[in-house]
């Protein structure tokens, strides 16, 4: 019999992702929760599901990506939330900038691996080896789906700054370094990147982004 413990134990977990703050809004007032974030990426991967399939000409399994949106950042519970924007450094970078968001970057991966395998790694079979499985999928990219996935995840804070009216001058990015964050993953997807240039060109027409 399934220990029921376990699973009570991470549904319990996984509520606490209300908790976690990400760094831009959900309102003009207060800062989005992850557990927001992962809701709106799956309703995104939804609406855009046949526009993928036809832009790509592939078969897409939605449930295995509308999983992938809702399970890739419950590590951030015990591992945090940094800002994209901490590891970019804005407009410029130096070389120490860059050797520093190096660090960053490599010790992030170590730290959420960790929590990944703790807690996945917890939980009855097959569940605990699936979300083990999906949370590697997402971080390599390793599926069509998975890239997708990352991409409307790149996507989505740079739409929630345009629509609350947050802009990027907390974080001193201009155009240019927005294209340099948000194209190596958007571009996965021919209507994400439509979309990102959207949200580009209405961010700059309304003054929230300098061009």
């Amino acid at each position: 019999m399934t220990n029921t413990r376990d699973l009570f134990d991470f549904i319990a977990y996984t509520a606490r992702l209300r908790e976690v703050e990400r760094h831009n809004r959900a309102t003009p007032e207060r800062r989005e929760s992850v557990a927001e974030h992962s809701w709106h990426l799956a309703m995104v991967c939804w609406a855009l599901h046949m526009e993928f399939e036809r832009e790509s000409g592939l078969r897409l399994d939605l449930e295995r990506m509308l999983k992938l949106c809702l399970m890739h950042d419950v590590v951030e519970i015990d591992a945090g939330d940094p800002s994209a924007w901490h590891t970019t450094g804005g407009s410029t970078q130096t070389e120490q900038a860059r050797a520093q968001e190096k660090t960053r970057t490599e010790e992030k991966a170590r730290t959420e691996e960790a929590v990944a395998r703790e807690r996945f790694g917890a939980l009855p079979a097959p569940l605990g080896p699936e979300l083990l499985a999906l949370w590697w999928e997402y971080e390599d990219g390793a599926t069509p789906e998975a890239r997708l996935v990352r991409g409307v995840d790149r996507l989505n804070p740079a739409l929630m700054r345009l629509l609350t009216g947050q802009g990027w001058s907390d974080v001193g990015a201009d155009a240019a370094a927005l294209d340099r964050l948000q194209l190596p993953r958007v571009s996965a997807s021919p209507v994400l990147t439509a979309l990102y240039e959207q949200v580009r060109e209405a961010a700059v027409a309304r003054g929230l982004l300098y061009p």
